[in-house]
């Protein structure tokens, strides 16, 4: 499936795991680049990124530094100067590696991408770069143009996300990892269906699943693949019915408003 232009509307485009193609307001932003088959131990299940995904990028936002939401060969793939946006302590790490045009926000902070005022929210998530483990912290981002959108990155459920609700379009909100379990400091199908509860957008979106797999043994619970953005809905059913839920697997896209 190919990327379509901002002439056919608001769109959102699911490239995989959290990386995300949001056309708003006449600009084309990538979060969390991971276009490669290939990440260390993981591989790709997934059809490769849409052609052009990573064509004419207005801007990048990076919600932290772990390697599957900020891939270097992927940045570099999207340009070295494209505008990236990110949390504080990322900036020093980007631009040693090559990035020129690097902004860090903080929780509370925001910047604009021609017509699009970009925010950093709170996200609860482990930081820093392993192995050393030090650096930046994790982000999330509300965008405000003609849409509002809440890119949650990667985080757990905090209270503070009845902060962020109030007239959202649209959230993407991670339901998942990379592996048939999942460590702390992320969103379960139930949880992310509560923070679907508390943000109360118009439309959500799961993301971060059904992308990236280790090798090995670990292959064995294939169905992790699959079944959280399903089991998502269920909970949102539940809990949040007042949000419609549209699933969409790596490569799809989706209108948000014409």
């Amino acid at each position: 499936m190919g990327v379509s232009g901002t002439e056919a509307g608001e769109r959102v485009t699911y490239v995989g795991h959290a990386t995300v193609l949001l056309e708003l307001s006449g600009l084309r932003i990538l979060t969390d680049p991971v276009l490669r088959s290939r990440l260390a131990h993981l591989r790709r299940q997934a059809p490769p990124p849409p052609a052009g995904v990573a064509e004419a990028v207005d801007a990048v936002l990076i919600s932290h530094l772990h390697h599957d939401h900020a891939d270097l060969p992927s940045l570099r793939r999207v340009g070295a100067e494209t505008p990236v946006l990110a949390p504080p302590g990322a900036g020093s790490f980007l631009r040693r590696r090559g990035f020129t045009d690097v902004t860090e926000l903080a929780p509370g902070e925001s910047s604009a991408i021609g017509d699009l005022r970009i925010a950093a929210v709170e996200a609860r998530h482990g930081h820093g770069r392993p192995p050393l483990r030090r650096g930046s912290g994790a982000i999330g981002f509300r965008l405000s143009g003609r849409s509002e959108v809440y890119f949650a990155g990667d985080t757990d459920l905090f209270e503070g996300m009845r902060e962020i609700a109030g007239g959202l379009d649209l959230a993407l909100l991670p339901v998942w990892g990379w592996g048939p379990t999942l460590g702390p400091g992320h969103l379960d199908p139930e949880r992310a269906a509560r923070a679907a509860a508390l943000l109360s957008p118009r439309i959500a979106v799961p993301i971060h699943w059904g992308t990236l797999f280790p090798v090995g043994p670990a292959r064995r619970r294939r169905e992790r693949l699959t079944a959280p953005p399903h089991e998502f809905k269920r909970w949102c059913r539940a809990l949040a019915p007042q949000v419609e839920t549209r699933i969409l697997a790596p490569g799809e896209g989706t209108l948000i408003q014409s």
